[in-house]
């Protein structure tokens, strides 16, 4: 099974510190974690009255974390037989809301409603799992490819987003 400590440092390694590129839909983020996300999971880390900006400037590894096994778990790729496969579906997930969850479960053939339940999960372990990964790093493509096409703003994040994907490679699961 999977496990959310072989990822952690994956996505750490491209998310880096605090950043508020106005070109990012998601504003100012810290590790990756968007004001909108930490609204949802987090608290006022500043104790200010509210959550903003500043707070997401104060979280550490340990909210990077919190964060993290929110988007882990929404996958429930505790599950997940390869951690390949968890690796690079939690990653969809955590840098694209459902549609980390939606296209892959159209690739598998299961109702495509953004909700992990016992069918996507048994569809998912299912699968030739080399293949499986090689299905998901191409519809990830192609979906990097359509942000870019709707909006050429987010072209200046082209380069970055799919060094990341590139970085995701295929293990087969030890025996």
């Amino acid at each position: 099974m999977a496990n959310i400590n072989s990822l952690a440092p994956q996505i750490l390694k491209w998310e880096g510190k605090f950043v508020n590129n106005v070109n990012d839909k998601g504003g100012a983020t810290n590790m990756g974690v968007t004001i909108a996300t930490w609204k949802a999971v987090g608290y006022d880390k500043d104790e200010d009255g509210d959550i903003d900006e500043n707070d997401i400037k104060l979280l550490d590894e340990i909210d990077f974390k919190v964060v993290l096994k929110k988007y882990w778990d929404r996958w429930q790729a505790d599950k997940i037989n390869n951690q390949s496969i968890a690796n690079i579906l939690v990653d969809w997930v955590w840098a694209s809301g459902k549609w980390g969850i939606v296209i892959p479960q159209r690739l598998l053939g299961v109702t495509a409603d953004g909700i992990v339940g016992t069918r996507t999960i048994t569809a998912v372990n299912a699968q030739n799992q080399k293949i499986f990964f090689e299905n998901i790093f191409r519809a990830r493509t192609e979906f990097i490819h359509n942000i870019i096409v709707n909006n050429p703003s987010q072209k200046v994040f082209e380069r970055g987003w799919m060094n990341r994907l590139v970085d995701f490679k295929f293990e087969e699961t030890p025996k």
